[in-house]
């Protein structure tokens, strides 16, 4: 029980770095920067980390930069995330909306790739993309579910040429 709580929170902290990293173009620049000395990136590693996550995250971040693959962070994070979802039995979903979404209608698109993923855990990330129009699109793994407004006028309006 102990290290299952444990693998949680490594889970959450791993999103939460990488969301902070994601919203700081900035600082992944700072980090993959070849001029920038190690030190100066380990400086800015406990600086920006040390309130943030715990010792044995931020030593691995300090760990990267002294081996000067703090770099591709984002890719460790990422594989570290997509291993423990495997593990797990969790499919990961991105759903991308012209609008954002509320969690009723969250609830319910989980509810549907669930259902077609045939998958009993899902996480599911949502983007914005306005050139949707309306609707969504789903996907899971190879499968996409596309239900938005633009690809059904795309529809129509290769039907209505022919």
């Amino acid at each position: 029980v102990n290290e299952n709580s444990q693998t949680e929170e490594m889970v959450s902290e791993v999103k939460q770095l990488l969301e902070l990293i994601n919203d700081s173009p900035e600082l992944e620049k700072a980090l993959s920067s070849p001029i920038l000395e190690t030190d100066a990136k380990k400086k800015i590693i406990i600086e920006i980390f040390s309130n943030k996550v715990n010792s044995s995250l931020l030593n691995f971040l300090k760990l990267l930069a002294d081996r000067q693959r703090i770099g591709i962070l984002t890719s460790i994070l990422d594989r570290f995330l997509e291993i423990y979802r495997e593990n797990s039995n969790i499919a990961l979903a991105t759903v991308t909306s012209a609008v954002e979404l509320t969690d009723e209608q969250k609830g319910l698109i989980t509810k549907k790739i669930i259902n077609i993923a045939g998958t009993e855990k899902l996480e599911l990330v949502t983007k914005i993309d306005p050139s949707l129009i309306g609707g969504f699109v789903a996907s899971v793994g190879s499968k996409v579910i596309d239900a938005s407004l633009a690809s059904q006028i795309k529809k129509l309006g290769l039907s209505l040429s022919k």
